[in-house]
């Protein structure tokens, strides 16, 4: 979680004790970071109020700041349950478990999603590829065996806060995306220090041009040339923070994604029509370069890839109904997350990237409820509504009021 580094230089017969010393100010100022961080999250991000329960999830490598979350929910007057998850264990409840279990019923989760009000979650998953040997049949049978306890996590409106967002650092997503850790750490941690504000404020200033939109086209130098229908679709902005106004609304109006700053919509069902190419997808633990998507009528009729489309594939013919329902749009308008020019970064939040979905639509204000959904990050793309450029070339377009 540390984006600060002290840098000390002294006379030689110093250099021990005023190295400690740094150390020591590193560390509280980790720790003071760590602090603040928990406070936003528990107050501002998820809104806690004194007595409800709130379910905390992360890994070993967070847990100081999972600790501090935890203290100011129960500051708050909440009563918090901690879990924790690691890669060791993800892969072991796959190698190890029987696949006989995979369609048992979610016991546990209905019993906790029956009486939690919130979650917090912290992406801890260190290799993105760390399931990409796994049946994907295992994926799918889960999926859908854990169908009631997604519908009740719904219709309680459970209030949702999730740190990641597909950028969280580190070295494995780093090498994947071209960069080094380093560089995906400041980015990050840029994304998270947004002033929320101002985001809040590009958000409904998009909203309301999309709001009284018809047809969103979408093109780009790479081939992709697209068109839907978006006439009276509820917008949602994705802003980091759920308001006590928030917390009158649905579902879509309490779920919080850090680093934030997305504005998403379902289209017209039935109405997308064209092409997307996407250059680059890491989506099923393999990459995939170069993919093309073909959808008439509002769904997918024809997925290939220069390479890499194998593991995709496999993935996506596990699943059933719905998954060929062309999902939505996701429009990133962060300012303070950028694409490095010549990386891969593939992720929703930067400024004018532009993102599109197959399958499950509900984080997005539609009713598709299929158990697959998946998504491709398509960045150097114009995006514009009946003729109004919002994005162009990847570049967000300042809006007037």
């Amino acid at each position: 979680m540390k984006r600060i580094k002290i840098l000390i230089v002294a006379l030689l017969a110093m250099l021990p004790c005023l190295t400690i010393m740094a150390q020591v100010t590193a560390e509280n100022t980790k720790s003071a970071e760590k602090e603040l961080l928990a406070q936003k999250i528990v107050n501002q991000c998820a809104n806690i109020k004194e007595g409800e329960f709130v379910l905390v999830q992360g890994g070993v490598r967070d847990m100081e700041l999972l600790e501090d979350i935890v203290a100011n929910v129960a500051k708050k007057g909440g009563y918090p349950l901690l879990t924790i998850g690691s890669d060791r264990l993800d892969r072991k409840l796959y190698t190890e478990v029987p696949a006989v279990y995979d369609s048992r019923p979610p016991e546990l989760a209905l019993k906790i999603y029956g009486f939690i009000d919130a979650a917090i979650g912290i992406a801890y998953n260190e290799d993105p590829n760390l399931l990409s040997d796994i049946p994907a049949e295992r994926f799918a049978t889960q999926s859908q065996a854990n169908a009631p306890a997604t519908e009740l996590f719904l219709s309680r409106k459970i209030r949702q806060v999730g740190i990641g967002n597909g950028l969280y650092p580190t070295e494995a997503r780093a090498k994947q995306f071209g960069l080094t850790y380093e560089e995906l750490s400041d980015m990050f941690w840029k994304g998270m220090n947004v002033d929320y504000q101002a985001l809040e404020a590009t958000g409904n200033t998009l909203k309301k041009v999309l709001e009284a939109g018809s047809v969103v086209h979408i093109t780009n130098s790479n081939g992709t040339d697209f068109k839907a229908n978006i006439s009276g679709r509820k917008v949602i902005v994705l802003d980091g923070i759920i308001s006590d106004e928030d917390l009158k609304g649905g579902f879509t109006a309490t779920q919080v994604y850090l680093p934030a700053g997305e504005v998403a919509l379902a289209p017209v069902p039935g109405t997308a029509e064209g092409k997307i190419v996407v250059t680059s997808d890491f989506g099923s633990g393999v990459e995939a370069k170069d993919i093309t998507l073909v959808f008439q009528k509002g769904k997918l009729v024809s997925m290939t890839a220069k390479s890499g489309i194998e593991r995709l594939k496999e993935v996506y013919d596990a699943f059933a109904e719905g998954k060929d329902e062309f999902s939505f749009i996701d429009i990133g308008i962060n300012p303070n997350v950028s694409i490095i020019p010549g990386s891969k970064l593939a992720c929703w939040m930067p400024a004018g990237m532009i993102t599109i979905g197959i399958g499950n639509n509900l984080f997005a204000g539609g009713d598709n409820k299929s158990t697959f959904g998946y998504s491709f990050h398509i960045p150097g793309c114009t995006l514009s509504v009946d003729g109004k450029i919002l994005v162009d070339g990847g570049a967000l377009v300042p809006v007037k009021k």
